[in-house]
């Protein structure tokens, strides 16, 4: 679908149903086979989380610095500084440090509160929002969004807003060889509600208040005209179809 963002008249928003009304959830620590076979609890955290600009390092430095021993296992034991867990790749690109094989956020299944990633604890711990706690590549995945620009046939230029899926395939060229990917098995297409319900903190961040709700709006009519008509959702994400069939794969 794509609309006009209420909040900006030279701004599309163009939004793929199939994933916004698809019944995936997160289901970390809850059957998420992780995309390195070897570290299964790790989920997606194995290769550590890089960064989308000097504001996301800011914002996750801030958070950091409020963790504690009992919520992250590789607290150094002091206030924690950017020296701790912060570095770069090979074409030196910020990102989170790498230990034993996962991110150095991510608690192991002996620590004391279980395995997970110490930001979204500290989210939990403080009742705020992971959205406000973690790197965005963290918290967006697998929702992605892209830009692009658009002339229209009468010349009017518009910026566009492009939600969608995280596949396998953006991952680059190893996407393939994930041992697991949520978005893609049925295991993870059991949500009671659907992403563009549960996930209202992410998109918001993502598109803004207005855009959401009419996204929201757009999305409610969608389901509720299929559904009165006595027919499945026509755009059911396929990971979704396979979950709700009798014999699922």
């Amino acid at each position: 679908m794509e609309f006009s963002d209420p909040a900006d008249e030279d701004q599309l928003i163009r939004a793929d149903l199939t994933w916004l009304t698809s019944r995936w959830h997160c289901i970390f620590g809850n059957g998420c086979g992780g995309i390195d076979a070897d570290i299964p609890f790790g989920g997606c955290c194995t290769l550590g989380a890089h960064f989308s600009d000097k504001d996301d390092i800011k914002r996750v430095s801030a958070s950091v610095k409020q963790l504690m021993p009992d919520q992250w296992q590789e607290h150094p034991g002091r206030r924690p500084t950017k020296k701790d867990w912060l570095t770069k790749d090979d074409e030196g690109e910020p990102k989170t440090a790498v230990v034993d094989g996962a991110c150095i956020f991510l608690n192991g299944p002996d620590f004391h509160r279980g395995a997970g990633c110490a930001l979204h604890l500290l989210a939990q711990d403080e009742d705020i929002s992971h959205v406000e706690t973690k790197p965005d590549v963290c918290w967006q995945l697998p929702i992605r969004r892209d830009f692009s620009d658009v002339t229209r046939a009468d010349g009017e230029e518009k910026s566009v807003v492009i939600i969608t899926e995280y596949v396998r395939g953006m991952w680059g060229p190893g996407g393939h060889d994930l041992h697991w990917y949520c978005s893609s098995n049925t295991e993870a297409h059991t949500a009671s509600r659907r992403v563009y319900e549960h996930s209202a903190a992410e998109l918001t961040a993502l598109l803004g208040e207005a855009a959401y709700e009419e996204l929201v709006r757009q999305c409610d009519e969608h389901v509720a005209m299929l559904s009165s008509a006595g027919r499945p959702v026509s755009v059911e994400h396929p990971a979704t179809a396979r979950a709700q069939s009798p014999n699922p794969d």
